[in-house]
């Protein structure tokens, strides 16, 4: 069982992607911590708070598309190479600024775009990358390990980043997140992996428009990006309201909170150990679907229920079952797409998949006051199980694969 779940890593340059990307990943997690505490010292207002975020994430709906295009037209490690500089100077200017007692608002506003932008185009790069580095059959096991790497960053950057702060400033934390960049370009200097672009003098509009047709072509494949985007505007929320239930509903502090916070944690890492087990497997499509299933009621039955064991019960699972999802989608987009167009229709994905993550916390946090957080959010829950067995029992497609 051990040696199944960590198979992709019998693979060099897999072993070395990862666990550069594993040590930045801390790195990002320790910044976004301090990040926010910085803006929300020197403004004082939560608007501003907000607008960061805001600007760190639009890049990647401006310009994934391209970033896509650019995945199928350059060395995807140049791109990547390029993004991680980008990023390292970003966080060492930061650090700087802080340190020499200059910094302003407007600098780290600008700072979270450059950020972002180096996102939109290195997210398509990294995702189109990933099947090259491993074989077909393997292709889940290494986005499963993936998804454990990010959860367990999740954890580890936060308490890092907290101890940082409070230890040494935040001067520190944009330090550290600086020099934790140098991992993942030294990983992609090493790998041994090349990709030869096609030439073409296609336009950038041409190129985006073949992307689209591609997908419209394959078998389930515009039925997947559709799911990846429900998944997110209906199933992240929870995560993102928790702060509400533990207050509103189980009348706790941030301990409460830290609890529930903790055990969709550790849901998520447990559902892409199970990924990474078994996701090899025949039946992709409907073991997809089984899980986004499992997920809605999951969601349903803790948006309902009023007793904390029970619902840590709940939340655990769903954690478990929104990576399971998500790594399973991810997997069915890889294996469907050729490696020419992989770069453009990652690029889609990702646009789906992270657009509805703001989409649904805006939709959600608009609803809640209105009709109250379990309401919304039990909803949001029968919503994703009834949309999987649509997909599961009528619009067959996706079960078929």
């Amino acid at each position: 069982m051990i040696t199944r779940i960590f198979q992709a890593f019998r693979y060099r340059d897999f072993r070395l992607v990862w666990s550069g990307a594993a040590v930045s990943s801390v790195g990002t997690w320790m910044q976004k911590l301090a990040q926010s505490w910085l803006v929300l010292e020197i403004s004082g207002s939560p608007f501003w708070l907000g607008l960061d975020a805001f600007l760190g994430e639009i890049p990647i709906f401006l310009f994934s598309l391209v970033g896509g295009v650019a995945a199928d037209r350059i060395d995807r490690r140049r791109i990547l190479i390029a993004g991680q500089f980008l990023q390292m100077s970003c966080a060492l200017l930061l650090a700087g600024l802080v340190t020499a007692g200059v910094v302003q608002v407007w600098h780290i506003l600008c700072l979270s775009f450059l950020v972002g932008l180096a996102q939109a185009f290195g997210g398509p790069a990294y995702a189109a990358l990933i099947p090259s580095l491993v074989k077909p059959r393997e292709l889940p096991n290494a986005i499963a390990m993936n998804s454990i790497q990010f959860n367990i960053a999740r954890v580890l950057g936060p308490m890092a980043g907290g101890l940082a702060l409070t230890k040494l400033g935040a001067a520190a934390c944009f330090l550290i997140n600086g020099l934790s960049y140098l991992a993942p370009i030294t990983s992609l200097l090493l790998i041994r992996v090349r990709f030869t672009p096609r030439r073409t003098a296609e336009s950038v509009l041409e190129s985006i428009r073949q992307g689209f047709a591609f997908i419209r072509r394959q078998t389930a494949m515009e039925a997947l990006i559709a799911l990846a985007f429900s998944m997110t505007i209906f199933g992240v929320p929870v995560i993102v309201f928790l702060p509400v239930f533990a207050r509103d509903v189980f009348h706790g502090g941030p301990e409460v909170y830290t609890l529930l916070l903790s055990l969709s944690g550790a849901g998520s890492i447990t559902g892409a150990l199970l990924v990474a087990a078994f996701g090899h497997g025949k039946h992709k499509g409907r073991a997809t679907l089984m899980a986004l299933v499992a997920l809605g009621a999951a969601i349903a039955g803790f948006a309902l229920s009023r007793n904390l064991a029970l619902s840590s019960a709940l939340l655990f699972l769903g954690g478990a079952a929104l990576v399971v999802v998500f790594a399973m989608v991810t997997s069915l987009v890889q294996l469907i797409a050729v490696d020419e167009m992989r770069g453009r229709v990652m690029s889609v994905y990702n646009v789906a998949f992270r657009g509805g993550m703001p989409i649904g916390s805006l939709l959600t946090g608009t609803l809640v006051p209105v009709f109250t957080a379990p309401v919304v959010v039990g909803a949001s829950g029968a919503v994703l199980a009834l949309l999987g067995l649509y997909f599961l029992l009528v619009h067959r497609k996706i079960a078929t694969l």
